[in-house]
């Protein structure tokens, strides 16, 4: 029967009565009594042999492949996985990126130093990029130098999935590792088949665990393929790199119970599924398109009903309903067994009192990749000033103007800001950016 040490651990610290003359300085009180550091017996993530080592062990054999804790998230996973292809090679390396990369990859890009190939097919939205087996294989087959890595986004933040098991067939047989940004979706290694990109052949991947598992924000998992043990041996030390030094044990603690919860988590997940797909349905039948293959993940398309994402998004607010993300084009909602049906019931009431409109038809204004003039490194690390967008023509773009949710970058540091990328940045509500000075 599988354990929660790190849980088991702090409810003996807590039922033993510890004087706490350690750190953190609240000392337990105000209900944060299971707010622990690294003292005797806790172990220490980063060089675990005791009961955080028994926890990844745990979580190693419910995803089947070396499992690695984050306690901020699949940010650091992302850092660490880049980090350790460029510890596999000597000199600088390249990495071909999906261009719709989450802003964190360009900040290891400013760490690492190292260069990338934008893979970019044909897009409605700069959140989505449809990276097929078949792109993969003509990039690798036409570019003059052959990347360390491919990396990828999938499940993107619309829900669009990619061929993973494709792609991961064409990179390997070009020598070509596959590195998956799975942030949304750690629950696909559970579905009755899995989906989950490292049983589809990735090499590596970051999951989050509070995206749409049970972990705290924050929680989230590196993956490495059981053949990368040279891999698995450094991630450690990797992780250490770019990691905070006080880890938060709340974040581990939920981390150790999530893995209890997906002991049975395949059966709720299936169940769940019919009440999502339930969901989908009603939304179809009362006029509303969708977007997207990801089963958790609801991803309108309101201009068809008359509607922006903005606008929808502030209606369902005023009623108690709080969307993932929203923009123009998109409303997102995403869902787990833990969503209670009356939130959807409650949702599809206010959707359904709604009048529909006139389609709007407006999109967004269509760019291209604006020319690349100095690396991401050299135009973070350059001294920069902000400038009105309107202004920007010419610049070069020094920090990603783009928040989060949803943090993928519209034009990326380095590049020269066309008029273009200005009427792109006006349609999201970018008003300033910061430019190499």
């Amino acid at each position: 029967m599988m354990t929660t040490p790190i849980c088991d651990f702090i409810n003996k610290y807590i039922d033993d009565g510890a004087a706490r003359l350690h750190m953190p300085g609240h000392k337990g009180a105000d209900g944060y009594d299971r707010d622990i550091t690294e003292i005797s017996g806790a172990d220490s993530l980063f060089e675990a042999d005791g009961i955080i080592r028994e926890s990844e062990e745990n979580a190693s054999a419910l995803f089947g492949c070396r499992t690695f804790y984050s306690t901020e998230g699949s940010s650091l996973a992302i850092r660490a996985m880049l980090y350790l292809v460029q510890l596999s090679h000597k000199g600088k390396i390249k990495i071909a990126a999906g261009r719709n990369a989450h802003k964190v990859f360009l900040s290891a890009a400013a760490l690492l130093d190292f260069d990338i190939d934008w893979l970019c097919p044909d897009s409605s939205s700069y959140l989505s990029c449809d990276i097929s087996p078949e792109f993969v294989e003509d990039y690798l087959i036409q570019t003059d130098a052959p990347p360390h890595a491919v990396y990828v986004t999938s499940p993107d933040y619309l829900g669009n999935t990619l061929d993973i098991g494709g792609i991961a067939d064409v990179c390997h047989r070009h020598g070509v590792m596959l590195l998956v940004d799975n942030a949304h979706g750690a629950y696909l290694r559970f579905l009755g088949h899995s989906e989950h990109p490292m049983d589809l052949g990735a090499d590596m991947c970051a999951d989050s665990a509070h995206k749409t598992l049970s972990a705290l924000t924050g929680g989230a998992y590196l993956h490495i393929a059981d053949k990368h043990g040279e891999f698995s041996s450094n991630a450690k030390d990797t992780l250490m790199l770019f990691a905070t030094t006080s880890p938060s044990y709340l974040i581990l603690e939920s981390l150790d119970r999530c893995n209890l919860y997906l002991k049975d988590y395949a059966e709720r997940l299936k169940s769940f599924i019919k009440v999502a797909d339930s969901f989908k349905g009603s939304l179809i039948d009362m006029g509303f398109s969708l977007m997207g293959s990801e089963p958790l993940k609801v991803t309108l398309l309101p201009k068809s009903y008359g509607y922006t994402g903005t606008e929808l998004a502030d209606i369902l607010e005023r009623h108690g309903i709080f969307p993932e993300f929203f923009d123009p084009d998109h409303l997102v909602m995403m869902l787990t067994p833990e969503t209670k049906e009356e939130w959807l019931e409650r949702t599809i009431k206010v959707l359904s009192s709604l009048t529909k409109r006139n389609p709007i038809q407006i999109s967004p204004p269509a760019f291209t990749i604006p020319p690349k003039k100095l690396s991401v490194r050299e135009a973070v690390m350059s001294p920069r000033i902000s400038v009105n967008v309107d202004d920007a023509e010419g610049h070069i773009l020094a920090s990603v103007s783009v928040g989060c949710p949803p943090a993928v970058p519209i034009a990326v540091s380095g590049e020269e800001i066309s008029r273009d990328i200005i009427e792109v940045f006006k349609y999201y509500g970018i008003g300033k950016c910061t430019v190499v000075r």
